[in-house]
This record gives C-alpha cells, sequence and structure tokens, in this order.
C-alpha cells in the first residue's frame, strides 16, 4: 500500500462527493471521485473490476490509497474522463457532457468502448437505421464545401478511403445537376407563358423590350424571344458553380448577385419584377437540384462513413 503525499486536485462536481468509494485518476493528474455502483452498472469492465478483491490501508500493495480509497490511474485525460463519467451516472446527478468538437466526441467513443459501456452497446443496433440517415445528410452537407477542400484538423480522423468516398459522391452530385444547365427545358415547362417571366426576356408589361437580350445562343429562345444578357450570365457562373459546390447555396448566392447585377441597369421594368421573380426562380432551381442530387447513390457513403457517424449518434444517448 502506497500512501498519497503530494496532493491532486479534485475534478468539479459530482466526481468530488465526499462519500465516493473510489478515486479515477486522470493522465493530467486530475482526481475523480466516483461510486462504483454507478460505473459497474454501466460498465462491464466496471463492475469485473470492482468484483476483484480491492485493496485498503491494512493490505500490503503497491496500489496508492488517498483518504482510505484505492486510486486507479486511468490514461484517459481529465476532460474525456468527465464526459465518459456523465454517461454512467444518472442524470439527475450529472448533466450532460460538454462536447465541443469532433475530436471530443471521438475521444469519449473510444473511451467508451475501452470500459464496454453497456449503454452504446445496447443500442447499437437502433441505431442502424438511423446511422443511414445521418450519412447521408452528412455527405449532403459536404455538398457546400469546394470538392477539394482545404485543411482542416478534423479530416485526420477519417480514412483516405472514407474521403475518396466523399469526393467520389461529390463529383457525381455535380455531374448530376449539370443536366439542369444544358437543357433548359424544364423552364418552359413551369412557365408556359412569357407573361410569367417577362424579366426574363426582357420584356415590360406593355410587350417592349426593355434590356439587353443575349445573342450568344447558349440557352434556347423561350417561348419566342431570346433570354436576357445578364440572365444569361447568371445561369453561366451558376452552371460553373455548382461543379464546385452542388448546393441550395450556390444557387441561392448567386441570384442575390443577379439581382444586384439588374438593379445596377436601372431597368424601370426589370428592377422591379426580376429581385422577387429571380428568388422564385432560383427556389425552383434548387428543388430541381435537389431532386437530381437524391437520385445519386448513398450507399457506399453509408458504408464507408458508417463509423464516424455512428460515434455522433451514440453519444447523443444516456445512460
Amino acid at each position: 500500500m502506497l500512501d498519497s503525499q503530494t496532493p491532486t486536485p479534485c475534478a468539479s462536481p459530482p466526481f468530488d462527493h465526499e462519500k465516493a468509494d473510489v478515486i479515477l485518476r486522470a493522465s493530467d493528474n486530475i482526481d475523480f471521485r466516483v461510486f462504483k455502483l454507478f460505473l459497474s452498472l454501466a460498465s462491464r469492465f466496471f463492475e469485473t473490476l470492482f468484483d476483484l478483491p480491492q485493496p485498503s490501508v491494512e493490505m500490503n500493495t503497491d496500489v496508492e490509497i488517498k483518504d482510505g480509497l484505492p486510486v486507479i490511474p486511468v490514461s484517459e485525460d481529465s476532460n474525456t474522463l468527465d464526459s465518459l463519467l456523465r454517461f454512467c451516472y444518472p442524470c439527475t446527478l450529472a448533466d450532460d457532457p460538454v462536447l465541443e468538437n469532433f475530436r471530443d466526441v471521438v475521444n469519449v467513443l473510444e473511451a467508451a468502448k475501452k470500459y464496454s459501456l453497456d449503454a452504446i452497446e445496447r443500442t447499437g443496433m437502433q441505431c442502424h437505421t438511423r446511422m443511414q440517415d445521418e450519412c447521408i445528410l452528412a455527405a449532403r452537407y459536404t455538398l457546400r464545401e469546394p470538392l477539394v477542400p482545404v485543411w482542416f484538423e478534423e479530416i485526420e480522423l477519417i480514412t483516405s478511403s472514407e474521403l475518396l468516398a466523399l469526393l467520389t459522391y461529390h463529383r457525381k452530385c455535380a455531374t448530376a445537376v449539370q443536366v439542369l444547365t444544358d437543357d433548359v427545358g424544364w423552364i418552359t415547362a413551369e412557365y408556359p407563358q412569357w407573361t410569367s417571366v417577362p424579366w426574363l426576356v426582357c420584356l415590360g408589361t406593355n410587350g417592349y423590350q426593355c434590356c439587353t437580350r443575349s445573342t450568344s445562343g447558349r440557352y434556347p429562345v423561350l417561348h419566342g424571344y431570346a433570354v436576357a444578357q445578364w440572365w444569361e450570365a447568371f445561369m453561366d457562373a451558376t452552371s460553373l458553380d455548382l461543379r464546385d459546390k452542388p448546393c441550395a447555396e450556390t444557387i441561392r448566392r448567386n441570384v442575390e448577385m443577379a439581382i444586384q447585377a439588374v438593379r445596377q441597369r436601372n431597368c424601370s421594368n426589370c428592377s422591379v419584377s426580376a429581385p422577387a421573380g429571380m428568388r422564385d426562380f432560383g427556389e425552383l432551381f434548387i428543388r430541381k437540384v435537389e431532386e437530381l442530387i437524391s437520385t445519386v447513390s448513398s450507399i457506399s457513403i453509408v458504408k464507408k462513413l458508417g463509423n464516424l457517424v455512428k460515434c455522433q449518434i451514440e453519444l447523443e444517448l444516456r445512460f
């Protein structure tokens, strides 16, 4: 038995209870005074550990004793251990852990697996279906980023095959939505008369041309009229941007830029009708993009990213 000579700081409540019956010491020398019962109920590892004969002051062992309690060193730091123990304690005694970044989530999940927290294993099958949905949602969010992302810290948490799956999904989505700028039949189907979109073909309410129309021929004539030059510029820019970021935010940003360009032209007709019309058109464009993206297979994404998303789901659960 070794008696503690150098005082070590104690963790914050509820892990400083004077009636605790064991001490867990984090790798950064923070002591957690905890109750064996709570840890045993949450973890088969701790249940087995505490079933073994426990050292005491009277026993001649190398286990440190502090305030009459055995001290068990663990490899986790105090931040990880605090979060892990909050999953072990009843919610009436401990608040939910605060996991501020993905690294914290991974550290706690690894510790939970190491100590065999039953709560995670019991809910594994229940998480499976939700995990697929979360994987697809997470992959959708990556479409807001460039095809070749800049470095970020969490990228070290995924494997090369997982990153490749994301990049492949991104490229397939970008390819799928290009049909919307290559074939604008969906526009004429939505707007059967030019009177529905006079700003798109530069016509005022009196039927006279008010702005410059395109002469490039890149977009087909709409109900007998060439499209507005500024609208053609919007479609060209959006087609290019969707190759890099095939998402709703790309369209909304470009719509607002197009509206600003129209207002700078000071056209008495288009500056009035185009803003509302373009925003409605933008929402139509977004719906079409999302319909096409939903057809892109996400099976490989679910398989590759399942473990990463699962850790986010599992750590939402409370013991």
